[in-house]
């Protein structure tokens, strides 16, 4: 078994696995068969000297999560929607996709944060609890948002994908056999989990933000974009390396506990039909990385 750690992401009815040269998006049809996509990854990106470089390597998750993640989404979009013939993963619609979700995220969940704290910011003395409080402030925007959105059914349905992403990966890594009887004794949490990521960044901000004190707001906004890789590339390495020490209890109690907790949230048991899906995602993924494939 490979030594890479394959990962990936829930999308509309399917799920999209990343490997090391390749990633497979697999949705099934409304008709109730599976289509499969793969193609090789940028080898710039995810093979180049950015992949291997401590805390620059975290850049590439954000791009995972930005690009790749979202182009996914747009292919299961069309998919569900019996359009697959039409899927193109570049192209205006998707970058124009990407720069939509980027502003809102970092709008809603960045800079929303700040602009509250600052209507009581001139009663707050210390600028430590200054930028405490604004991390609270965007930790609980987090939460909430996630906690809500998963009363709804459709997102529901993702986030029953996201657990069967997560059990197929726990058993590929465990050398079981990938069938949905076996895969479905494995658990929906796993320690690599892009949610875990989110918990995380929004913590790391934290401490980083609070060593820049209280400067101007023009400043404090420019900061808050501008460190956005640092932390990024922090909250990889402190993820990597909770991975690599995970049975440390203190470790467990500080990053694994919490990040395994929030996943209750965006995970729920799938059914078999779903752990075929990601099944059938994680299978082709293997065939292309050993085989070298071709599109398919």
């Amino acid at each position: 078994m490979s030594e890479f750690n394959y990962g990936g992401q829930a999308v509309i009815e399917g799920v999209m696995m990343r490997g090391s040269k390749h990633m497979t998006v697999a949705v099934r049809r409304p008709s109730g068969d599976i289509i499969v996509h793969s193609e090789p990854l940028n080898a710039r990106i995810y093979s180049g000297r950015i992949s291997r470089l401590p805390f620059l390597r975290g850049l590439v998750m954000l791009w995972d999560a930005l690009v790749l993640g979202m182009r996914a989404l747009l292919f299961s979009a069309d998919v569900a929607l019996e359009e697959e013939e039409e899927v193109e993963f570049t192209g205006p619609i998707a970058w124009g996709s990407v720069a939509f979700s980027l502003i809102i995220g970092i709008g809603v969940f960045l800079l929303g944060p700040l602009f509250l704290i600052r209507l009581v910011d001139s009663y707050i003395t210390s600028s430590l609890l200054s930028n405490i409080l604004e991390g609270l402030i965007r930790l609980a925007f987090f939460l909430v948002y996630v906690y809500a959105i998963g009363f709804i059914p459709d997102i529901q349905r993702v986030f029953a994908y996201h657990g069967a992403e997560h059990a197929t990966i726990n058993a590929y890594e465990s050398g079981a056999p990938l069938e949905p009887a076996a895969v479905k004794a494995y658990s929906t949490a796993h320690p690599r989990c892009g949610t875990g990521f989110l918990l995380i960044f929004a913590v790391v901000a934290i401490f980083v933000f609070s060593l820049l004190g209280r400067p101007p707001l023009v400043l404090r906004i420019l900061s808050r974009l501008l460190l956005i890789p640092v932390i990024a590339g922090l909250t990889y390495e402190l993820i990597k390396f909770s991975a690599a020490h995970r049975d440390n209890p203190v470790i467990r109690a500080l990053v694994l506990t919490p990040s395994l907790a929030l996943q209750r949230l965006t995970t729920q048991e799938p059914d078999e039909s779903m752990l075929e899906v990601a099944i059938a995602a994680l299978q082709r993924l293997l065939d292309m990385e050993r085989e070298g494939g071709k599109d398919a």
